[in-house]
């Protein structure tokens, strides 16, 4: 059996790709997407028909060029993300403007646009993880999003405060960013090492899993942006692990024991459960540069990607918009 195979007996498989052709491959149990992924699978020519469809039902639904534009994205995603509800037998991540992710109000209405473009899709609200950044206004956001029965994946998640604080939310699911972390040591302490279980993005989501685990949190643990299998098989065991197909396909080709690293019942309470306000987030993430930092850059990054998928879908009326 090889590890991919040895890794889905423990921990949940996700797919990090909007590819339908991988995931068909790999058939993972849920799949995630983001701007970026959105971005690169809008320049695949077996994309083209959402593309069009897209910017057939903007133009139908009329507005500015801004909400035809903002319109078309959305819908594209939605498309994209109930093609794949049909492939995976479990969620689609599918993530909110990151542009809005310091604007609690604007979260909510950006998620329940999306809610409510995948059920005239056909997809119900319980096959649908709204991404949304782990701001603490992205965190309110899906406090009451919880609530009405959406489920959220927080996502760009880098310090322990917002692992604590999506908790206390009562967040579905989170996803730390492993190797994004490992990418900010590196370029801080370039002769360290950080190989195995030294790597920092794999000691941050064990410390996130075994915090959760010891104080009964519901909320699921799932390990992202992973730079070699090394980190996955250093997590095997974490709730759920989303993986680009690059990954999966190099888990696939190894042959060797896979050994479970992360155990439910071995949570310990060396970290004690407190609730963390707004002041004390804001603190704790001021005082962790490396969260700040990443958390910024990932934002920036995704906005970036969202205004370039805009431009691709930005001919209405043969007018460039911008």
């Amino acid at each position: 059996m090889n590890q991919l195979a040895q890794l889905k007996q423990m921990t949940t498989v996700v797919a990090d790709t909007g590819d339908i052709d991988a995931i068909r491959q790999f058939a993972p149990q849920d799949a995630t997407t983001n701007p970026s992924l959105l971005l690169k699978a809008s320049e695949d020519p077996k994309y083209i028909h959402f593309l069009d469809q897209s910017r057939v039902w903007a133009s139908a639904q009329g507005g500015s060029d801004s909400e035809m534009l903002a319109n078309m994205t959305d819908y594209f995603a939605v498309l994209v993300g109930a093609d794949i509800t049909r492939i995976v037998p479990g969620y689609v991540s599918t993530e909110v403007d990151a542009r809005v992710s310091f604007d609690t109000s604007a979260m909510l209405v950006k998620a329940r646009r999306l809610i409510d473009l995948y059920e005239q899709q056909g997809v119900n609200k319980t096959r649908v993880l709204i991404k949304i950044a782990s701001t603490w206004e992205g965190i309110e956001a899906a406090r009451e999003l919880e609530k009405e029965g959406v489920r959220c994946n927080l996502t760009l998640l880098f310090g322990f405060a917002q692992a604590q604080a999506c908790a206390d939310a009562g967040a579905y699911l989170i996803s730390p960013f492993v190797g994004r972390i490992l990418d900010w040591h590196k370029k801080q302490f370039p002769e360290a090492d950080f190989s195995g279980d030294n790597d920092p993005g794999v000691q941050s989501v064990s410390r996130i899993y075994h915090y959760y685990k010891a104080n009964n949190y519901q909320t699921i643990v799932m390990g992202a942006s992973f730079r070699n299998i090394g980190e996955i098989q250093a997590l095997a065991g974490c709730d759920r692990l989303t993986i680009s197909p690059g990954l999966l396909e190099e888990l696939s080709t190894q042959k060797a024991k896979l050994e479970q690293r992360l155990f439910t019942d071995h949570a310990d309470m060396t970290e004690v459960n407190n609730p963390i306000n707004e002041k004390v987030f804001r603190w704790a993430m001021n005082e962790d540069a490396m969260a700040s930092e990443k958390l910024a850059e990932g934002i920036r990054n995704f906005a970036k990607d969202q205004v370039k998928l805009e431009q691709l879908l930005g001919k209405i009326r043969g007018q460039n918009t911008y």
